[in-house]
């Protein structure tokens, strides 16, 4: 199978490249230091010529209310640019909650963009995972200084960014869904929680402050960033996680 990633140089891009070829799959990662512009589709039909799927891992970038016409421009390339080309998947990673959200801009960016894929031409699937492990560090410099940082009790269940490409892959080269499927973490912590177990980890003197108001995830109210009932669950705890990178 000839499978193009969108994003491909990236954290999550780079690591899916890799997982597919191992796994017998031609693989062709496109960003812009290969030469696509998801933006204004430059390259876009070289890179996805033959392609049976894409998987689109690109990210805006910025969070704020520039990112729906991210979104929606390169979300539009890239379903004609498939057309043309004949491709018959197209996989994009999302957000567990994110259509619950619609108080965040960038939620509900990426919201508009499952609604253009589903109203697309090709069939699709839609893998929404939850926060990553590897984000956490940008969590904590939202609100911190020099001796707290500030977080709200916020519930999370975020997951291992190895364990996310694992569920992009098994979508990609399986049949398109037609719908979508949450992943997550096997473990939901409160967020202040994580921090504390962060910063104790690391031995950071730090003190974490449960403070409601704080940061991006302050905005998000009850449970919606939990994968719930329904939701693949990933292997890899964030204890465990913490204690390969020491």
């Amino acid at each position: 199978m000839k499978i193009t990633v969108i994003g491909g140089t990236g954290l999550i891009g780079s690591q899916l490249v890799s997982a597919l070829r191992a796994l017998g799959h031609e693989v062709v990662p496109a960003s812009p230091s290969t030469g696509v512009d998801l933006l204004t589709g430059a390259g876009l039909d070289e890179a996805l010529a033959d392609a049976d799927t894409v998987v689109n891992v690109s990210n805006s970038p910025t969070f704020d209310e520039a990112s729906p016409e991210f979104f929606r421009t390169t979300m539009n390339n890239l379903l004609a640019a498939g057309e043309r080309a004949g491709v018959g998947h197209q996989v994009i990673l999302s957000i567990v909650g994110v259509d619950q959200v619609p108080q965040l801009d960038y939620y509900r960016a990426k919201t508009l963009q499952e609604d253009i894929l589903k109203q697309g031409p090709t069939p699709y699937s839609i893998v929404r995972a939850t926060q990553f492990f590897e984000f956490m560090d940008a969590v904590l410099s939202w609100t911190a200084d020099e001796n707290t940082v500030r977080l709200p009790s916020t519930p999370v269940q975020p997951m291992a960014a190895a364990d996310v490409v694992a569920a992009l892959a098994a979508a990609a080269t399986g049949a398109p869904l037609g719908g979508t499927v949450d992943v997550a973490g096997p473990d939901v912590f409160a967020l202040d929680e994580l921090g504390r177990l962060t910063l104790s980890a690391r031995q950071d003197p730090r003190t974490v402050v449960t403070d409601e108001q704080a940061g991006l995830f302050a905005a998000v109210e009850g449970d919606v960033l939990t994968g719930g009932p329904g939701a693949r669950l990933a292997p890899t705890s964030y204890k465990d996680w913490l204690g390969a990178k020491r």
